[in-house]
């Protein structure tokens, strides 16, 4: 009898979810149409903006406090309940994060498909992100949803039993989750900043609030549903310019079957630039601004004396010829500019150099778009090492995102809400469906997006640049940056720069489509950033609480102080987080990929071994787990620039074999495995203590 109540309740409760959907759509459709209407009308682009960015907010924090909840199962794993369509979908857009939505199609624009030198190649992202997926569907998601389980680290103290796999497992959650949630809160700021014209830290206040409203009040189960309405944002915001670009350009809207045909066509202008006197002239430029700087390296502080003494004669000689003061300011700005102490000179003149160095080449730095070598087909020995380390840091960045994905913690969360194991591999196949929608048209994006810039915006007279390039340029340098190098008032491709985080972002203004669409763009990006905080912030908090936080004798006694003790650890991580992000610590791409190097190292060894063989014990995983991220750690450590400066060290000469830090574990995951290997095999099981057996999960407080 009870089954057969269940089954109209449940269905029921279907027809409810899909109602509610479709209502979504049908509000979203509608506010894009009246945007669209409200500009043909005449409504300014300085309402445009913020009126997309308070809607969509609006409508996440409306569904976030619909599903607040004080319930523990619900708050942690959404009751256990959800379809695996709509997991698969929340699941999509807690994976199309800011570093997907804005930064991979720039991180094809500027790599290419195979990269170059210490560029691994866009391709490895889409190719190790996509692998990682298939990783967790086919050996790690039923495993752990069969476990009923809360948070990743439970699964440590299951598996192993004491404190400290637990504590360690807790804390890795914290650190490379962490590191992710503050690129999130980077590319919110960054968004909203552009959206409503406010500076970059009024911006992270902005978009935070909009996070806090969705994961506050209702922890897994208002974030699953705020994802589900994140995932159609963006995923309208991201087919909507692609298809258009494709439209305009191919004549067809279906980017991913025809994008092909540009390749051609951009190699035919690629191998025009490299030869073209002007883009000559200005590589010649840079390479002698490279000398430049390493004349200056060989004696720092004789150097310093000298620059100051020029740029202060330059000065008075501006105020003797009444100068124009424009020029007058610009000097001063450079005197001020000179570093203060030899330490600092040698780093900034050393980064100078190589930027130079690198901007000398073919193309701008950039290797060609679908083949290996820039400018030297004929296998020059020098672009024949740049290829060896191309590959190299391929194969490395491609199995840091793999085993990465298996590893990140609120992602594997995701799948402790489903009813079932079943479901739980039918979410992993609707995960990959939908986000195989949003990555098939990436390269595509690309591809348009450069053939774009290099047939319609490079050769352009500098008078007749169109504004959203000083617009972007004003916003922040590292996004976008062109000067008249040679002085022909033409732009040439080595003097224009594109940051890989405003390629996505600017693509309705480099295409010409109404700024409507550019304010939708920024919707999708913004929805993008939100949803993979969402699940970060929740993680972390669920990782100080429930699994470190206090003693058992000193945690609140009910389920609903648990979950409001969580939700101020949450608070708490959010503003810190913010701090964070404000001081634009790095790209968002980069944060992203060194957070995967970190949960590769600390959770994949662990969790493939405790899987696949019974004998590996507490002591080897702690061991395996300390090696492994302390490794990888390190690594990271001594190349951070600001590391290296502070020590005097060459700022490029810490990489081994030519890997970037974003790749670091590539070293830490196989040291790791190593060392649980050995351990297990030198310590005798006998040796050590069982796991001691763990309370049932929903009956009190699973795992203490």
């Amino acid at each position: 009898m009870t089954e057969r109540m269940a089954a109209p309740t449940t269905a029921a409760y279907h027809r409810r979810l899909h109602r509610n959907v479709l209502v979504y759509i049908a509000i979203l459709l509608t506010l894009l149409g009246a945007m669209a209407w409200a500009e043909r009308v005449g409504l300014s682009r300085n309402l445009i903006g913020p009126i997309f960015l308070f809607s969509t907010v609006m409508i996440y924090a409306l569904i976030g406090i619909s599903g607040r909840t004080t319930d523990e199962d619900e708050y942690y794993v959404a009751g256990r309940r959800i379809p695996a369509m709509y997991n698969g979908m929340a699941t999509a857009a807690d994976w199309m994060s800011a570093a997907s939505f804005i930064s991979l199609a720039g991180a094809l624009y500027l790599q290419g498909f195979s990269g170059n030198g210490q560029q691994p190649g866009g391709l490895a992202y889409v190719m190790g992100w996509t692998g990682g997926f298939c990783l967790v569907g086919l050996l790690i998601a039923p495993h752990l949803r069969a476990m009923k389980l809360y948070t990743l680290p439970d699964y440590f103290d299951q598996r192993y039993g004491g404190r400290w796999p637990r504590i360690i497992a807790a804390l890795a959650s914290v650190l490379c989750s962490f590191t992710y949630v503050v690129a999130q809160i980077y590319g919110i700021g960054l968004i909203a900043s552009r959206l409503t014209g406010v500076q970059f830290e009024i911006g992270i206040l902005l978009g935070l609030g909009g996070v806090l409203l969705c994961s506050f009040l209702g922890g897994m189960r208002a974030i699953t549903w705020t994802q589900v309405a994140q995932y159609i944002m963006l995923l309208l915001a991201f087919m909507i310019p692609v298809s258009w670009l494709a439209y305009k350009q191919l004549g067809t809207p279906l980017a991913p079957l025809v994008y092909g045909q540009q390749l051609s066509r951009i190699e035919a202008i690629e191998k025009k630039l490299i030869n073209d006197p002007a883009e000559i002239e200005v590589r010649e430029e840079y390479a002698r601004r490279a000398q430049m700087f390493q004349r200056r390296l060989e004696h720092v502080d004789r150097s310093m004396v000298e620059l100051r003494q020029e740029l202060e004669e330059k000065i008075r000689l501006l105020k003797a010829q009444s100068a124009d003061y424009a020029s007058i300011a610009q000097a001063r700005r450079e005197l001020l500019a000179v570093p203060r102490d030899s330490a600092t000179a040698k780093e900034q003149w050393t980064r100078a150099m190589h930027d130079n160095l690198d901007r000398a080449r073919p193309l701008g730095g950039m290797p060609m778009h679908a083949q290996a070598f820039a400018g030297n087909p004929d296998g020059n020995p020098a672009e024949v090492k740049l290829f060896e380390e191309s590959r190299l840091n391929f194969l490395a960045l491609v199995f840091c995102l793999m085993v990465g994905t298996a590893g990140l913690p609120h992602l594997l969360t995701r799948f402790y809400t489903l009813p079932s194991v079943a479901e739980a591999r039918s979410s992993v196949a609707w995960s990959l469906f939908f986000i195989g929608l949003l990555y098939l048209s990436v390269p595509a994006l690309a591809v348009l997006v450069k053939f774009e810039v290099l047939n319609n915006l490079v050769g352009s007279s500098f008078e007749d640049l169109p504004s959203w390039m000083f617009q972007w340029a004003r916003l922040d340098s590292a996004l976008l940056e062109f000067s008249d190098v040679n002085g022909d008032r033409v732009l040439q491709l080595g003097e224009l720069r594109l940051g890989a985080d405003m390629i996505m972002l600017a693509t309705p203004e480099l295409g010409g489509m109404p700024f409507v669409v550019s304010g939708l763009v920024a919707a999708g990006g913004l929805a993008a950033a939100l949803s993979t905080a969402d699940g970060l912030l929740l993680t972390i908090s669920n990782a100080l609480v429930h699994d470190i936080g206090p003693g058992r004798d000193r945690k609140p006694k009910s389920p609903e102080g648990r979950v409001i003790l969580s939700k101020f650890a949450l608070l708490a991580v959010a503003m810190v987080a913010a701090v964070v992000a404000a001081f634009k610590p790095a790209e968002i791409l980069s944060l992203v990929s060194a957070s995967f190097s970190l949960a590769a190292a600390a959770f994949f060894p662990g969790m493939a071994l405790g899987m696949v063989w019974k004998k590996v014990h507490r002591p080897a995983v702690v061991a395996g787990m300390l090696t492994g991220l302390g490794l990888t750690l390190y690594y990271m450590v001594i190349n951070a620039p600001g590391f290296r400066h502070f020590w005097g060290l060459d700022p490029f000469g810490g990489l081994w074999f030519g890997i970037q830090p974003l790749s670091a574990g590539v070293f830490g995951v196989p040291a790791g495995a190593l060392v649980m290997v050995l351990v297990t095999l030198l310590v005798p099981a006998r040796w050590v203590s069982p796991p001691k057996p763990t309370a049932v999960p929903g009956n009190g407080y699973p795992g203490l």
